[in-house]
């Protein structure tokens, strides 16, 4: 079926396209305009065109996000006919579809658990998804690298886990530091040591850097750094840029990095300011380089990590006063419940922080908006957000209403930019998709796949985004006027690569004599999807 969709404003940096045209949908992709009359038009006149939303890093699925439901039964309890982000995988999909998502990702897969965490993630409804699969302080990898076995050895392992958890990418949680939270660890920088295995955080950062690379996967390696949440993180965030030493690196939730503490010789007496200048002054120099923001907002949420080291530390301003912390084989996991409070000096600072860096950005497509769901707040806040990237007034009232420290200790109410609708594309349509290695999603030139969003347009940016007037996804509409009219099924994205037969042996004795059960038992077999072909494949790099 051809469908045109006529007269409204399509917005698509990636053709440097913003103006009222068409777009041309046909067998599910975006095709050039055609001379033939279509068999459905559908009148965008007065609204703003965009390719889907593409989520690049939100706690959806996997076991930690089932502890924090049952740790905190009360948010994610929903009334009838009101979705709730913390709630079920139909109340994500729904949520995000509405905003005018059509793709999401898990980013903090372990692949002990990848099973559950697929099972899961293929019950979420109207979006592709995918998981990122996470290394770095697992027993069979640090011995890799202890008894300095070859890089390809290292890179084989990395393939065997992708490959086995269906994964569309690694990431690597402050490598090293939950294993020395272990033998005691209070705080963990990149050249410190893992006790058990003499190996410092530097050298696990590496490993995975060169593996990535050598294996050619689209997205770079996702890294949450050590020392998250801490005057002084900027060091470390900045530190492991400069570790990378010009391979591709992606940092996952950077604004509970950008705290420059006051008092340098003791950071923990004075606190912190932004240090969002001195991030977006090493983005721009370093080009390797892309970060997702993790802004923080207000209300209450709860934080899920498997940084173990930090969770403990963090269990201390748990509100309410109950939390979990497991040091399980590998990462393990923690939530603790945290309310961010609106009239809170240190909330209030780290919500001008996220706006503060994504306003001083130097290229919006190498930074993405994320709330690091749930941990700064619920993604449905994007709408809000947005908003105030794009309206200066409107900021400066927000800024206004909490604590002085907010203006005192950040540069946000002198910044005067405000982001156009193509910037909006770039953080939330283009740059996403881009990082994840999805050629076929975030424009809208022929040939990507027909997830399309629109928006009518209106001087309220909140209610504009929150609310989506279509959404298309593989070209049928899903969502009217804000609400679900089609209950599609997407599917899991995953990346299609060669695992090395000699690794998988060796990794089947390795789990046999670890957990009395082989590598078939941590592997996500289609069988476990009877029903339907939920899998599909993307192509490492060429």
């Amino acid at each position: 079926m051809l469908t045109r969709i006529a007269g409204g404003r399509v917005v698509d940096p990636t053709a440097g396209r913003d103006a009222v045209s068409d777009v041309w949908i046909e067998d599910g992709r975006v095709v050039a305009p055609s001379d033939r009359a279509p068999d459905r038009t559908i009148d965008a006149a007065g609204c703003i065109v965009m390719a889907g939303g593409v989520e690049v890093h939100s706690h959806i699925a996997g076991g930690n996000v089932v502890l924090a439901r049952l740790l905190l039964p009360e948010l994610g309890v929903s009334e009838p006919d009101a979705p709730n982000p913390h709630g079920s995988g139909r109340d994500v999909g729904m949520l995000y579809a509405r905003m005018g998502y059509t793709t999401a990702v898990e980013p903090a897969m372990p692949p002990v658990n990848a099973l559950a965490t697929q099972l899961e993630l293929a019950e979420i409804p109207l979006l592709d998804r995918g998981g990122l699969c996470v290394m770095g302080n697992d027993d069979q990898l640090l011995q890799l690298l202890r008894d300095r076995e070859s890089a390809d050895a290292v890179r084989d392992l990395v393939a065997l886990n992708v490959a086995t958890s269906r994964a569309l990418g690694v990431k690597v949680i402050n490598a090293g530091g939950a294993d020395a939270f272990k033998d005691g660890a209070v705080r963990f920088a990149l050249d410190d040591e893992v006790p058990a295995y003499g190996l410092t955080s530097r050298t696990i950062l590496n490993g995975l850097l060169d593996a990535v690379e050598a294996l050619k996967v689209p997205h770079p390696l996702h890294v949450h750094c050590s020392n998250l949440g801490l005057p002084g993180a900027d060091d470390s965030l900045i530190e492991t840029l400069e570790a990378a030493e010009g391979r591709r690196i992606h940092f996952a939730h950077a604004q509970f990095y950008a705290y420059a503490a006051v008092d340098k010789d003791n950071p923990l007496t004075g606190g912190f300011t932004s240090a969002a200048p001195r991030i977006a002054e090493a983005l721009a120099r370093h080009p390797n380089a892309t970060l997702d923001i993790g802004q923080v907002v207000f209300g209450q949420t709860a934080t899920i990590s498997l940084d173990i080291l930090r969770q403990f530390s963090g269990r201390k301003a748990a509100s309410p006063r109950k939390w979990i912390v497991n040091a399980g084989d590998a990462e393990g996991g923690g939530i603790v419940p945290f309310r961010y409070r609106d009239r809170g000096p240190t909330s209030s600072l780290q919500f001008a922080i996220g706006l503060e860096m994504m306003l001083l950005s130097p290229d919006p497509e190498r930074t993405i908006l994320t709330t690091d769901h749930p941990n700064g707040g619920p993604f449905t806040a994007y709408p809000r957000i947005l908003h105030l990237l794009m309206d200066k007034e409107a900021r400066d009232r927000e800024v206004a209403a909490h604590p002085k420290v907010a203006a005192e200790r950040s540069g946000l109410a002198g910044i005067e930019r405000e982001y156009t609708l193509s910037e909006v594309a770039q953080l939330t349509r283009s740059g996403p998709a881009k990082l994840l290695g999805l050629a076929d999603r975030g424009h809208l030139r022929p040939g990507a796949r027909a997830d399309v969003a629109i928006y009518r347009d209106q001087p309220d940016r909140t209610a504009m985004f929150a609310r989506a007037h279509r959404v298309l996804k593989d070209g049928a509409v899903i969502v009217e006027d804000g609400e679900v009219v089609a209950w599609t099924r997407g599917h899991t994205l995953s990346l299609s690569v060669e695992a090395d037969a000699g690794m998988a042996r060796r990794t089947d004795a390795y789990l046999q004599g670890r957990f009395g059960a082989g590598l078939s038992s941590f592997t996500v077999p289609d069988a476990a999807f009877p029903d339907r072909e939920v899998f599909e494949a993307v192509s490492c790099r060429t």
